[in-house]
């Protein structure tokens, strides 16, 4: 019998069709979990990301049905990071074990009992990694490939196809809070912690209801955050790409003096070439690259906070989270 407390974290953003199925379907694990006992409480905690549809008035709703349900509304939208990161901050207050999960319940809340096993055996960290990616298309599978191979090609620990499903025991979360940084891929921060860990197999499964929250434009965002925010290697690169830019410029120099030689060619031609396609795209490239950088440096000695808690609604413990959050 263990009697550690279980917090599923769920951040929420305009998920109102989701929340209540969400809800019984958690309610139902955490049951499950307290009756063998693998845990002696649990309570899921709904992360409001600044929603414009009726998700928080659900919210409320949810705890004033279930004591076991409690809800965390940021003040405004600040990206699924960012919402992850402030139940996982709240969860290591007041849990012992967490477990973050994604209100669309895609990832398969099976694999939560075979997670806990292995935390009440004394792993820190565990995380929930597809088998396929058979629900996706096969475009997104692709540049998922090609994402998780840059990564690790740039020298970083990271977890292929694992998202956002994990397990993180009260050491695990409080090491992650001593991160200082404002610009957040949790997937890449979460290995660099070092403790123990382990990993569960699970299929994804359709989602029942409402959209996806992540389109391309989101995943191409997230991906950069990822690239950039690890690994210095894409300055290294723009020395490599300057020295082929350079090599290339001077094959072309040549064929564009031998074409002016021997062929009719357009008085200009030959210069515009070379110094257009070479000399102006590794140039471009280049400040695109720095650029990233300098502003991900602009964004962290701002220092600004994280996140704002607009209102905290839980029955038991509603004094406590409003200390502990007050802005």
């Amino acid at each position: 019998m263990y009697d550690s407390k279980l917090i599923i974290v769920v951040p929420c953003y305009n998920e109102q069709e989701m929340l209540d199925y969400t809800t019984q379907e958690l309610l139902a694990v955490v049951d499950r979990l307290r009756r063998g006992g693998k845990i002696g409480e649990g309570k899921i905690l709904y992360v409001d990301d600044g929603s414009r549809d009726a998700t928080w008035s659900i919210i409320e709703r949810l705890t004033r049905a279930h004591e076991a349900v409690c809800g965390l509304k940021l003040a405004h939208n600040v990206g699924h990071q960012c919402a992850l990161w402030a139940g996982l901050e709240w969860a290591s207050l007041h849990g012992d074990v967490s477990i973050s999960i994604d209100a669309d319940l895609q990832d398969d809340t099976q694999a939560i009992d075979e997670m806990v096993d292995f935390y009440n055996q004394g792993t820190d960290i565990v995380y929930g990694v597809r088998r396929e990616r058979r629900t996706d298309s096969a475009f997104k599978r692709q540049t998922a490939l090609m994402f998780y191979r840059l990564v690790r090609r740039l020298g970083e620990e990271i977890v292929y196809n694992h998202a956002d499903f994990r397990l993180m025991s009260r050491r695990a979360m409080r090491a992650l809070m001593a991160y200082p940084e404002r610009n957040m891929f949790l997937r890449g921060m979460v290995p660099r912690i070092g403790l123990s860990t382990a990993c569960v197999y699970y299929d994804r499964k359709e989602r029942m209801a409402g959209e996806s929250k992540y389109p391309f434009s989101k995943m191409f965002a997230l991906a950069m955050d990822g690239i950039t925010s690890f690994s210095v290697r894409p300055l290294q690169w723009i020395y490599i790409t300057g020295f082929v830019m350079v090599a290339l410029a001077i094959v072309a120099t040549i064929y564009c003096l031998i074409a002016y030689k021997f062929s009719a060619v357009v008085w200009g031609w030959t210069s515009i070439m070379i110094s257009i396609w070479f000399i102006g795209g590794a140039m471009l490239v280049s400040l695109g690259i720095i650029g990233e950088y300098v502003g991900k440096i602009y964004r962290e000695v701002k220092r600004r906070p994280r996140y704002f808690v607009e209102k905290l609604v839980d029955g038991e413990d509603e004094k406590v989270m409003g200390r502990d959050f007050e802005p």
